[in-house]
């Protein structure tokens, strides 16, 4: 995951670790900083938790940093000017049971939005006045969504989600408390949509390829044919 806050001029870019000597402790995941114009490191911060897998990050005004651990099912918060990351939500496993797909993550207002994967679900969590996690709730979507992956703000009561299913859709989700409204933008995205930002009025969908970087070594199977990745822009207008 990588998430570019315009805010503080800070590019958050996940670090993780495939693997490893064989009886090794699990590392944990970290998050790197770099600025925004020049690239120059601004630091890196590592996860709480010991095998902990980085997958999507996203911040308040304040700096305040959350980001979505895959492996553990949980959110960890980077709190402004801290060194590290701490649990802040899911320790309970109410976010879904490990071997789930937490996955994208958003904030809206006093509330972070996650994205679970593997069983098509989105989760609102509120913020409270302390910064303490409220209780998650699952969000009543008006029709399902389809293994939802990348995810990002829009305008104050809306996300933009891409998703691996259905042939691969970008589509918006509006919320009215915790119900929401799916609205399709585009399909079509057939090389697995992994990833969405906004910039003005365009939404940038980025392909993976994942068929190809989830083929394991040694697999008899037929190589996918190697291509460009490419981000294809959606006009979406103004939130």
């Amino acid at each position: 995951g990588v998430f570019a806050d315009n805010r503080s001029g800070t590019l958050y870019a996940c670090s993780n670790n495939f693997g490893g000597a064989p009886g090794a402790a699990a590392a944990p995941a970290n998050v790197y900083a770099f600025d925004l114009k020049t690239g120059a490191s601004k630091g890196h911060y590592p996860f709480a938790v010991a095998g902990s897998f980085c997958n999507d990050m996203a911040t308040l005004p304040d700096g305040t940093l959350y980001a979505t651990d895959t492996n553990n099912m949980q959110v960890e918060v980077l709190k402004k000017g801290a060194s590290s990351l701490e649990v802040w939500a899911g320790a309970d496993g109410s976010l879904g049971k490990k071997g789930g797909v937490l996955d994208g993550i958003s904030v809206l207002g006093q509330r972070v939005i996650v994205n679970e994967l593997a069983v098509s679900k989105l989760f609102s969590i509120g913020i409270g006045k302390d910064g303490k996690a409220g209780t998650p709730v699952e969000i009543t979507l008006d029709r399902p969504i389809s293994h939802p992956d990348g995810m990002r703000s829009f305008g104050r009561s809306a996300v933009l989600i891409v998703e691996g299913g259905d042939g691969g859709k970008l589509e918006k989700v509006t919320f009215k408390g915790n119900n929401g409204k799916v609205e399709l933008i585009r399909q079509g995205y057939t090389e697995g949509p992994v990833a969405v930002t906004v910039v003005g009025t365009m939404a940038y969908v980025c392909e993976g390829q994942l068929s190809g970087m989830m083929r394991r070594p040694g697999s008899t199977a037929r190589a996918p044919e190697a291509k460009p990745f490419t981000a294809t822009a959606v006009e979406v207008g103004k939130p």
